[in-house]
């Protein structure tokens, strides 16, 4: 048998206001989808944290763990810089996940 290996994710989630949320997840795509279509209860629906905006992972959920304790401490001047050496423009990094993909040469109309 063998050990199964686990990534773990530290992401921040922003509104278009800049409220932040920083959180840790297991599978970052699928929190990510619930907190854009708002199934998260509590503070990131409520002030509509539905932008990636930042993220890294680990392989020890305790490194993870100790990290997003970590960035919550911070002042949110630091937060700032943090997201912006990744991301200077504020994208939302999963704006197109879960979209369907095309390819060259593939049809946006209906296939029969």
């Amino acid at each position: 048998m063998t050990a199964r290996e686990h990534e773990y994710w530290v992401y921040i989630m922003a509104s278009l206001s800049g409220t932040l949320y920083t959180g840790i997840t297991g599978v970052l795509f699928t929190r990510v989808m619930q907190h854009k279509a708002g199934e998260i209860e509590g503070f990131t629906r409520q002030y509509k944290c539905n932008r990636l905006v930042y993220y890294e992972s680990f392989e020890d959920v305790r490194m993870a763990i100790a990290r997003e304790k970590q960035i919550k401490r911070w002042r949110r001047s630091k937060k700032i810089a943090l997201i912006e050496k990744m991301n200077p423009r504020w994208a939302d990094l999963a704006e197109h996940w879960g979209q369907k993909m095309l390819f060259r040469g593939q049809s946006m109309g209906k296939t029969p």
